[in-house]
């Protein structure tokens, strides 16, 4: 394979990007390049990765502990601090036990790679981030994926493989899409076949739900769900994830769980200053209001602007326009005007669903959001692209969307998409 070559290919696609420089701190507003710039495209949330606390207590830790931790979580890399997360974690869950991972994809790789055992059938949403469906093929399940948030479906496959052992498999708040799983018919579609239920909460851990616990929490489902896997790296601010379930699945993960066996135990001043986080979380849960506020603000905005957002709750929020090329250019229209917002193309996202991933920061103020919505839909009409005029804003998060018409579903082809996002 000729790599040059290959990168040329990606370039004349539009699909080519690069490594962006940020100097300074995680915030608001970013020196990117050199040129300062609202960023709407980070997952610290809620604005904790440079608060002085955090700071702090990471510091302290580096002095106490050291840098690294040194070896596995089983081979002298559990320490003290990770003991203690561990615990508050449990505790913020309301799980009996909670285990440390070096990172998101590490612990959504290895909790569905170890319960994906040969043998058992895994039942995955389409638009499941890749690091859930990757576990699946780590496993050697044999893997079922359903139509997104389609209950019916899901259930259908279940049928078809009953008498299996069964995991469930689902984003709770969706990367790329800002909208919310169906919990509560999922887990009671799974509790009926006897599934085990695994819910990825990276992107609704300390943005949704009572005192920021998340989805599971907003649906009155706590105890209800087998593993939450929870992330240290978006609103807590540091670095690194974890799976809070009982006792029981924590040895089991500890005894089976390859990314876990096989990786370095997560740096002890990046574990305290995620504790440091969880602490203010619990103190501060107007935080998350605000986060909720800004995001509804922020979709508000662009609606004016006329633009759709999808079926987005969330302080994610997708603004698809199908090329790749042209979301390219939009987002870089956008740069020029001071306003720096991911564009998501293939393989991130499915053929023809382009889109700028915007991404809400509890830090933002309202003003700087609705200034971005003026500067995006510039950047669209200079890029070609005319959003349709008077666009309804997304519902409310106590609001029902419309019902979507359903639409055929090729197991085979979703797959694939699903594995390219």
């Amino acid at each position: 394979m000729d790599l040059e070559q290959r990168l040329d290919e990606l370039k004349a696609l539009g699909l080519y990007r690069r490594m962006r420089r940020v100097s300074g701190p995680q915030g608001p507003r970013v020196v990117l390049d050199g040129e300062p710039v609202l960023l709407l495209c980070s997952s610290n949330h809620l604005g904790l990765a440079d608060h002085p606390r955090v700071r702090e207590a990471a510091a302290d830790a580096a002095m106490r502990w050291g840098v690294g931790a040194g070896g596995t979580r089983l081979a002298g890399g559990t320490m003290t601090i990770h003991r203690r997360l561990e615990e508050r974690l449990a505790a913020f869950h309301g799980t009996g036990a909670a285990l440390l991972y070096g990172s998101g994809y590490l612990a959504s790789l290895g909790v569905v790679g170890a319960l994906a055992e040969p043998g058992t059938v895994v039942c995955c949403d389409e638009l499941s981030h890749a690091a859930l469906l990757d576990g699946c093929a780590l496993g050697g399940a044999d893997t079922r994926v359903y139509a997104h948030g389609d209950v019916d479906h899901l259930a259908a496959l279940l049928d078809e493989t009953a008498g299996r052992p069964a995991v469930v498999v689902t984003d709770s708040v969706f990367a790329t899409e800002g909208d919310v799983a169906p919990l509560e018919e999922l887990v009671d579609v799974a509790q009926r076949h006897g599934a085990r239920t695994v819910v990825d909460e990276a992107h609704a851990v300390g943005c949704l739900g009572p005192g920021g616990r998340g989805a599971v929490a907003e649906a009155g489902l706590e105890g209800e769900v087998d593993v939450v896997i929870g992330s240290l790296a978006k609103a807590l601010g540091s670095y690194g994830a974890y799976a809070a379930c009982d006792p029981t699945t924590a040895r089991f993960l500890a005894n089976r769980s390859r990314t876990l066996l096989h990786s370095t135990a997560p740096p002890p001043p990046a574990v305290a200053g995620a504790l440091a986080a969880l602490e203010l979380l619990v103190e501060q849960p107007h935080r998350v209001e605000r986060l909720q506020g800004n995001a509804a603000a922020l979709r508000a905005e662009l609606a004016r602007a006329g633009f759709d957002t999808g079926g987005s709750t969330t302080q994610i929020v997708p603004l698809v326009v199908g090329d790749a090329g042209l979301a390219l250019r939009i987002r870089d229209h956008a740069l020029a005007g001071g306003v720096f917002a991911e564009a998501l193309a293939p393989p991130i996202v499915a053929t023809g669903t382009a889109r700028l991933r915007l991404s809400v920061m509890a830090s933002h103020t309202k003003a700087e959001l609705r200034d971005a919505a003026q500067v995006l839909g510039r950047a669209a009409q200079r890029a070609g692209f005319r959003p349709a005029p008077a666009a309804p804003a997304a519902p409310a998060r106590d609001e029902a969307p419309p019902a979507a018409a359903p639409r055929p579903f090729d197991g085979h082809a979703d797959l694939e998409i699903a594995q390219a996002a």
